[in-house]
């Protein structure tokens, strides 16, 4: 794998033929870290040890083909996300289905061009680079929104619930299953803000007065300013969640009074799965609502604090929203 004393990625070559290996080679190793593997046994462990970043694969080799091997390679936990891209004198349309069903990403036949073994291997680390960036930033979400829950008396089994209520009020909307993961992600990060707030108030067991709950309000600003400018589509949605989920249909809500359509979907959703599961969670100075008592409270406030057609389709998903309560229940 890349690391800060190495900065060449490393591709593994496997190839039953000397000839075809060398090839690569000299087309290659300016560029990148090469190991190399000459059957499939071979090349297992290799990718296994190495964790190299691709991996090219002939498949007429003895005793394991490179289909084979692929199907092992996509099968192991710690090799799976390896790309790998058969390179092949097997030029039947049949053969090159055959690759991506096995989980290839690419399929290139011999005799080999070089401009395109080249383009075919940098446009693939690419886009491995984008999907470990992505899973950065949503690691970063993720602790982040743990960080919150250190300052709150909420727990994290709380955050998971409203979240998970939150994708599937998405895509009752009708959000794509990419949106509403989207927003599964983002929703965590919905509270963020309370951590600038001072601890006399977050952890005051009674009501706070009317000075102390205009400080509290002020963690929806907080938090937008915590996450900040992005490029990322999942922060930016993140911020729009944090600085919004208090906002309410009627435009009594805070920290801009907006009202209706000009609050984000994304902080109308968030709105009602988190007072869901607050009111249905036992908390230190309340008891935990009868889901039909909870039910009656968010229809009153349809129109008033919640989207009416989010108020629909909250209820008619009800059965999945109290399976998602059940699965991860506070301990």
């Amino acid at each position: 794998m890349q690391t800060v004393s190495n900065q060449k990625q490393t591709l593994l070559l496997v190839d039953d033929e000397p000839v075809n290996l060398r090839i690569l080679k000299q087309l290659l190793h300016p560029d990148y870290q090469l190991i190399f593997a000459k059957h499939g046994e071979e090349a297992l462990k290799l990718a296994l040890q190495e964790r190299p970043d691709l991996i090219l694969l002939d498949i007429m080799m003895p005793d394991m083909t490179g289909f084979e091997v692929c199907q092992q390679l996509k099968q192991r936990p710690e090799t799976q996300a390896i790309p790998v891209i058969f390179v092949t004198a097997l030029s039947e349309e049949h053969d090159e289905a055959a690759g991506f069903a096995v989980g290839a990403v690419d399929y290139i036949t011999k005799p080999i061009s070089t401009a395109v073994v080249k383009a075919r291997i940098k446009t693939h680390l690419s886009l491995v680079q984008v999907d470990e960036l992505r899973k950065t930033r949503l690691q970063v979400i993720q602790r982040l929104g743990r960080a919150a829950e250190y300052k709150d008396n909420e727990t994290g089994t709380h955050v998971l619930r409203m979240s998970h209520y939150s994708k599937v009020i998405a895509l009752a909307y009708g959000l794509s299953e990419a949106q509403a993961d989207d927003l599964l992600h983002a929703a965590p990060m919905h509270d963020i803000g309370k951590i600038g707030i001072p601890d006399s108030i977050m952890l005051k067991p009674g009501k706070l007065t009317d000075d102390e709950f205009t400080i509290m309000k002020t963690h929806a600003e907080i938090g937008a300013e915590i996450i900040g400018e992005a490029d990322s589509e999942l922060l930016r949605l993140a911020k729009s969640v944090a600085l919004t989920h208090h906002e309410k249909w009627d435009g009594t809500g805070y920290p801009n009074g907006l009202k209706g359509d000009a609050i984000p979907l994304e902080g109308r959703i968030v709105a009602l799965a988190d007072v869901f599961d607050a009111l249905t969670s036992k908390r230190p100075y309340k008891e935990a609502w009868p889901i039909e008592q909870t039910m009656d409270y968010i229809r009153q406030q349809s129109g008033v604090h919640f989207e009416p057609k989010l108020v629909e389709l909250f209820e008619q998903n009800l059965a999945e929203i109290i399976q998602i309560k059940a699965r991860w229940q506070d301990v």
